[in-house]
C-alpha cells in the first residue's frame, strides 16, 4: 500500500495555548520536569501536562538532520513557550513515528528569522510527513528501537574509550610533577621564563580588513590556539612595538576569563601568528637558558597549575589572573636535559593518544552516519 503524505498539523492537535513560561526567579523547585526547546531546564513544584505528548523546538533549538529537534515527554511536567506541544492522532500516526521522522529530517526550510531563528506554529503545522498504515509504523518503529539501542551501546563504549584515552595522557602528565626527582628545584615561573604583557589596543582598531595579526583572549582556548582574523590590527604597529611580539612556539595565556569549564586557557602560538602582537589581558611566556618551552607549556596544562590559578583568580566579576600571580606561579624544575627527556616522552605519548582519539572519534561519527542511514531506509519503506 502506498504511503500517504500529510501535513503535521492535519494529524496532530496543537496544545501550544496550554504551555506557560516561568521566569527563573519565579520558579519554585520541585519534582516536576520543566521543559524548554531542547529538554529539561529545571524541576518545578507544579505541572500543566499529565500525559504522553510530543515536543518540538520552536526557538533556541537546532533543526538539521540528527539534531533531535523533537522528543517524547510523559508523566507530569511543565512546558515553556520555546517548544511546541502536540498530541498526535494515534489512530493515524504514532508519537515515535513523528519524532523519528522529524529528527531525521532537515527542517531548516521551515525555519524563519535570521537573527533569531524560529520554527513558528504555522510553519511547524505545514511540515509534510509520510504516513504508512499504523501496523507498518509499529513494525518499523520496533526495528528502529532495536537498531538504535545497539548503536547507543556501541557509541557509549566508544565515547568512554575516547574519554579514557584523553585521561591517560592527563594522568601521566600530572604524575610527572607529583613524582619529582631529587635534583628538581622549586622555582617561580618568573624566575625561569620570560613573561611579557600585551599592548592596550582600542577596540575600534580590530578588523579583518587589517593585515597585522594580534592575539586577544578570544584567540586563546584550552590547549588550543583559535584563529580569528577579526582581531587584526593596523600595520602602523609593525615597528616600534617589538616588545609585544610573539614568536612561533611561544606560550600565550589568557589573563581575563583565564579558567573556563574545560580548564586553563593556555595555548601555543602557531606559525601563521609569528610576530603577531599580544593584546592586553594576554601574556606571552617564553623559555630561557634554564627551560624548555614545551616543558613549560606541559606544566601549565597540569592540574597543579589549575589549582594554583583557582586560588589566585579574582572571581568577583570573572576569573582574572594578575601578571604578578602568573610570575609567582610555583614550578618544580628539573635540569634542562631532564626537561627535554620528559618532553620527548610526552610527545610520544601525545602522538599515541591522538591516534587513539582519531580512531574513537571516527567510530562515533560512523555510528551517527549509520543511524541516519537506517532512518533513511525506514522512511523510504526499505526497512
Amino acid at each position: 500500500m502506498a504511503w500517504e503524505v500529510r501535513k503535521l498539523g492535519d494529524v496532530c492537535e496543537i496544545l501550544d495555548n496550554k504551555r506557560k513560561p516561568i521566569t527563573k526567579r519565579d520558579r519554585i523547585e520541585g519534582e516536576y520536569p520543566y521543559y524548554g526547546a531542547t529538554g529539561i531546564l529545571s524541576y518545578v513544584d507544579e505541572y500543566i501536562f499529565d500525559e504522553k505528548l510530543v515536543l518540538i523546538g520552536e526557538d533556541g533549538a537546532k533543526w538539521e538532520s540528527g539534531d533531535n529537534t523533537s522528543f517524547i515527554v510523559e508523566g507530569k511536567y511543565w512546558v515553556n513557550n520555546h517548544a511546541h506541544v502536540i498530541r498526535p492522532n494515534r489512530k493515524i500516526v504514532l508519537d515515535e513515528w513523528i519524532v523519528n521522522y522529524l529528527n531525521f529530517s532537515d527542517l531548516r526550510v521551515y525555519v524563519t528569522g535570521l537573527t533569531v531563528p524560529k520554527l513558528n506554529q504555522e510553519k511547524m503545522k505545514s511540515i509534510e510527513i509520510p504516513i504508512p498504515p499504523l501496523a507498518e509504523q509499529k513494525r518499523i518503529v520496533a526495528k528502529l528501537d532495536e537498531a538504535f539501542s545497539a548503536i547507543l551501546t556501541a557509541k557509549e563504549n566508544a565515547e568512554k574509550n575516547l574519554k579514557n584515552a584523553k585521561e591517560l595522557f592527563e594522568s601521566y602528565l600530572n604524575n610527572i610533577f607529583e613524582e619529582k626527582g631529587k635534583d628538581w628545584e622549586e622555582k617561580k615561573l618568573g624566575e625561569v621564563a620570560e613573561i611579557k604583557n600585551g599592548y592596550s589596543f582600542t577596540s575600534k582598531e580590530f578588523s579583518s580588513k587589517n593585515e597585522l595579526k594580534s592575539v586577544k583572549i578570544t584567540n586563546v582556548g584550552v590547549k588550543e590556539f583559535i584563529i580569528d582574523t577579526e582581531n587584526n590590527v593596523p600595520s602602523k604597529y609593525k615597528t616600534g612595538y617589538e616588545n609585544y611580539q610573539v614568536k612561533v612556539g611561544e606560550i600565550v595565556i589568557a589573563l581575563t576569563r583565564t579558567i573556563i569549564s574545560a580548564g586553563l586557557k593556555v595555548a601555543i602560538v602557531p606559525k601563521d601568528y609569528d610576530a603577531a602582537l599580544i593584546n592586553q589581558r594576554v601574556s606571552a611566556i617564553s623559555s630561557t637558558k634554564y627551560t624548555s618551552n614545551m616543558f613549560l607549556y606541559n606544566y601549565l596544562c597540569t592540574e597543579h597549575v589549575l589549582k594554583y590559578v583557582k586560588k589566585k583568580v579574582n572571581t568577583l566579576m570573572q576569573p582574572n589572573l594578575s601578571v604578578n600571580d602568573l610570575r609567582n606561579t610555583p614550578i618544580p624544575l628539573p635540569p634542562l636535559k631532564e626537561q627535554q627527556r620528559i618532553v620527548s616522552k610526552l610527545d610520544a605519548l601525545s602522538e599515541q593518544t591522538k591516534k587513539l582519539e582519531a580512531v574513537y572519534a571516527k567510530k562515533i561519527a560512523d555510528l551517527d552516519e549509520l543511524k541516519k542511514s537506517i532512518l533513511q531506509k525506514a522512511f523510504r519503506g526499505e526497512l
